[in-house]
């Protein structure tokens, strides 16, 4: 009688962990699954924030190439306006300075608005304001401060990624120990609520970076 309740149990044993088993092998798949999407869309992510950050740099240069030019013409109209305050140059050639002074102060007032069109952007400074072109088009120009707030944008999406990948592969690994304990299956039921919990943590951790992508 005894060994019949024995064998009973252990049947139940075996039924329960293989049901166990089952569950895990198919939570495994399905998150694989799942870190495999945020991956790719996490390299993608990841590719798009380093052509932001070469953009930075890219601007960033472009903008001191357009400060160094204005600072010359800066230099130019004080060596001008010393030339007439000094007396060198009298009559006419006063006027020739004059001249010369108002196109150099225009010149300085270009470069000025470039710059702060290249800093800001062209949505931000407003289409009256559009003063420098790309590949003859304007208004498309995306600003230096635009594309640090991309790059740090992206950068905390990604890391939100990451998270969600660490959670997957704790999934995977607590899987695979629920498939090898196969004789206690109240540790593998434990196991699972666990793969789950993580589970649906990583799967907000990505749905929560892709949110944050531009």
């Amino acid at each position: 009688m005894l060994q019949g309740k024995n064998n009973k149990e252990t049947v139940e044993v075996s039924v329960a962990s293989e049901r166990a088993e089952a569950i895990g092998g198919v939570l495994i798949a399905l998150f694989a699954a799942l870190m495999a999407i945020s991956q790719m869309v996490n390299g993608e992510l990841e590719e798009e924030m380093m052509i932001a950050h070469n953009n930075v740099v890219s601007y960033s240069s472009w903008y001191q190439s357009k400060s160094i030019k204005e600072s010359l013409k800066e230099s130019e109209l004080n060596y001008l306006h010393a030339l007439i305050e000094s007396g060198i140059v009298s009559g006419d050639k006063t006027d020739l300075i004059e001249q010369k002074i108002s196109v150099v102060e225009k010149k300085i007032e270009k470069y000025d608005a470039e710059k702060t069109e290249i800093l800001l952007g062209s949505s931000q400074v407003g289409k009256e304001n559009w003063v420098q072109d790309i590949e003859g088009e304007m208004g498309k120009i995306t600003g230096v401060k635009e594309w640090e707030q991309l790059t740090q944008t992206y950068d905390y999406a990604t890391k939100k990624f990451d998270y969600a990948l660490l959670f997957f592969q704790i999934c995977i690994v607590l899987g695979a120990v629920c498939i090898i304990i196969y004789d206690s299956p109240a540790l593998q039921k434990g196991l699972i609520v666990l793969m789950i919990i993580f589970g649906i943590i990583g799967t907000f951790l990505s749905i929560y970076g892709y949110t944050l992508a531009p």
